[in-house]
């Protein structure tokens, strides 16, 4: 891979301005304007990040966590390209590209959730359940639905991904101008593909090393694969991961790990003590696991991070602060942050060439010797946060909500537009496709145009799928009840 061809400015549909244009930002930074001003944006405030419907303003939403990992990664970037520059990694890399890579990274950090739907990444999960257990039970005009359906169109809702579904709202769904969605830059597109690959290559156990990454879950639906292969293609990625998706993976990384530890902070679902004793604990459990540098390293980054967690603690004793566990706790946030950005930079730089030719299989923090702190945080996050009773009530009831959503509108969408509708037809099935959004249903026909039954039909279950993954919270929590007749 090149940069000069990583770095591809086209779009899917080019165009150009009748007597030239005054604007002289690059393509990349009109990027920017056209992400910040979409709905489709503005819809994250309302998606939940770990704490669903929660009433708080200092708890953190997709939109704040993706203003977040836009700033990560436009720093991973600045340094990045410095060292690139500095140490004379690549002839084609320019102070041109630094400022590109830079814009890039920056537009993918604020689209690379958009795809996610309403109360997390259970929604992800209670997406994929309510697929699997319900295809198979369908009819449609006499045989099983997943009959008529191809292996490919089965997999992409049996293994749905919030960020296979990201490409399909900026390249589709986000009715901009026409059906080409936001019709953003080839490059910042590659960028937030985080596995090249269909529903079909997925290796969950990723016995064959050379898969250990890109093929851990899908990047692109059969519907989208034209999309996918024109950008493949115009950035001569061959197969390969965007050398920037590492760079957004990193940002993604250090936002919620840190991120989550400070909201359960704030909520009281952990104090100053309990972290203490956590990453004290993990640092143990690292020495005693192996001895060689690589775990030294990790150990001494993991006893840094906990003894920088006690100074702040005693700042906030000795300065008589009203709350010296989240004083302690944010301080250390935002150092942390500083020095895994460092630890991620390492790692991009000294696995450069694998990076660069596709055969890098880790990502970036796990290849860093800030390794060890991420897993604890993570670790620490899924025991005080993620499992609590508070969210495990929430993540139920969100699933209930799912369940009537998908169960009625699919219902609805199975012989909607065939030969079929007008003898299945019932005022409540009618009811619920005048519900659709005109938008959706608008790139509905226009991609379903000229294509046979089954592709038709899977089409419709996207446009179902669509529908309620682009859902906020508020509105599926409200939909759920208009429907169910609960005021």
């Amino acid at each position: 891979m090149n940069w000069t061809q990583l770095m591809c400015a086209e779009r899917l549909r080019q165009y150009t301005k009748p007597g030239g244009s005054s604007d002289l930002r690059t393509e990349f930074e009109k990027d920017y304007h056209r992400i910040i001003s979409s709905p489709s944006f503005r819809r994250l405030q309302d998606k939940t990040q770990v704490f669903p419907l929660d009433n708080s303003d200092f708890i953190r939403t997709r939109l704040t966590h993706s203003l977040e990992v836009s700033s990560f990664a436009k720093s991973l970037g600045q340094s990045v390209g410095a060292r690139i520059i500095n140490e004379g990694l690549a002839a084609d890399f320019t102070e041109r590209t630094k400022a590109d890579i830079c814009d890039v990274l920056q537009c993918a950090g604020l689209i690379h959730d958009i795809g996610n739907p309403a109360f997390g990444h259970f929604g992800e999960s209670a997406i994929q359940d309510w697929f699997r257990k319900n295809l198979e039970s369908i009819d449609y005009n006499g045989v099983k639905l997943t009959s008529v359906l191809n292996e490919q169109m089965l997999n992409d809702f049996y293994h749905f991904e919030g960020n296979t579904q990201a490409f399909r709202v900026v390249t589709k769904l986000h009715f901009l101008v026409d059906e080409h969605g936001m019709n953003l830059t080839k490059a910042l597109l590659a960028t937030i593909i985080k596995y090249p690959g269909s529903s079909l290559e997925i290796d969950y156990d990723r016995k064959d090393p050379n898969r250990k990454v890109i093929h851990k879950k899908m990047g692109y639906f059969y519907a989208d694969k034209d999309n996918f292969d024109d950008v493949e293609r115009s950035c001569g990625l061959g197969g390969c991961r965007h050398p920037l998706t590492y760079l957004l993976e990193a940002a993604d990384d250090i936002a919620y790990n840190t991120a989550d530890i400070e909201d359960a902070v704030k909520k009281g679902n952990l104090n100053y003590r309990l972290l203490k004793e956590e990453l004290d604990k993990y640092t143990k459990e690292i020495s005693k696991a192996a001895e060689d540098d690589s775990v030294e390293e990790e150990t001494g980054f993991l006893i840094n991070a906990s003894r920088m967690l006690e100074k702040y603690f005693n700042r906030a004793l000795n300065n008589g602060y009203g709350n010296p566990d989240l004083y302690a706790v944010q301080n250390w946030i935002v150092r942390v942050q500083g020095l895994l950005i460092s630890s991620a930079t390492d790692a991009f730089i000294n696995n450069y060439e694998s990076i660069m030719n596709g055969t890098f299989n880790d990502d970036l923090l796990g290849a860093s010797a800030g390794s060890g702190l991420v897993d604890a945080l993570s670790d620490i996050a899924y025991r005080y946060v993620f499992i609590s009773k508070p969210i495990l009530k929430l993540e139920v009831a969100a699933s209930s909500i799912f369940d009537f959503l998908l169960d009625r509108f699919t219902d609805a969408f199975v012989y909607f537009d065939t030969p079929f509708w007008k003898a299945n037809k019932t005022a409540l099935r009618e009811k619920l496709t005048m519900l659709m959004s005109e938008n959706y249903l608008r790139i509905y026909f226009r991609y379903s145009e000229g294509k046979d039954e089954s592709h038709k039909l899977y089409l419709r279950l996207l446009l179902v799928m669509d529908y309620v993954c682009g859902m906020t919270d508020s509105y599926a929590k409200r939909m759920y009840q208009e429907l169910n007749g609960i005021i």
